[in-house]
């Protein structure tokens, strides 16, 4: 990996030097340094750096899909016509319905995505799993190179991705990075190498 992939492991160079830093995570810097459009999220975030990391396009995509697969499967279910081929019995239709809410169950799953930092330490909640860190154990964060969520590395040679923010948000991800990398540069042992 290049340096420019490594938030915090540049020698010399601060968080927000180099061409990917700049635009990918740093040192949690204010409003004026490009954050959003009217930096409403800057604000916010820099009033409580322990508020909830979660992603905003991600999310409203699985919520609107959950939805979508409970409609559309429940209604096939219930308005599929038999055929010549088939007869549809009502274990058929439910079985026709329950395929919308498995599929709801996993959208929903994704739409709960979160982070939750705490003076301890990091509440990860991906997809399929749920990790505590604390705060020592991260030594390095990446989020550059088109990376689609910022990765911890832990002290046990482990990583750790976070989820909860998506470059997908845009603008937003960079600024929800650069709060992530305060925290783990404030409250842990990560370093600049």
């Amino acid at each position: 990996m290049s340096a420019d992939e490594h938030v915090g492991r540049s020698s010399g160079a601060g968080p927000d030097e180099g061409p990917d830093h700049g635009a990918d995570a740093g040192s949690g810097s204010g409003p004026g340094d490009g954050g959003t459009a009217g930096g409403s999220t800057t604000d916010e975030t820099e009033q409580d750096p322990f508020a909830v990391f979660r992603p905003k396009r991600g999310r409203l995509v699985a919520i609107t899909l959950a939805i979508a697969a409970v409609v559309i499967f429940t209604f096939i279910g219930v308005f599929i016509n038999a055929s010549r081929i088939h007869d549809f019995q009502v274990s058929d239709r439910v079985l026709l319905a329950s395929i919308g809410w498995i599929l709801a169950a996993l959208f929903w799953r994704y739409a709960t995505i979160r982070a939750v930092p705490t003076r301890e330490g990091l509440t990860v909640r991906n997809l399929f799993t749920t990790t505590r860190v604390t705060w020592p154990q991260v030594v390095a964060m990446q989020f550059g190179g088109g990376m689609p969520w910022p990765t911890l590395e832990l002290n046990d040679t482990e990583t750790l991705a976070v989820m909860a923010i998506q470059r997908s948000d845009g603008p937003r991800s960079v600024e929800e990075a650069r709060r992530l990398y305060a925290l783990v540069k404030g409250l842990g042992e990560a370093r600049d190498w």
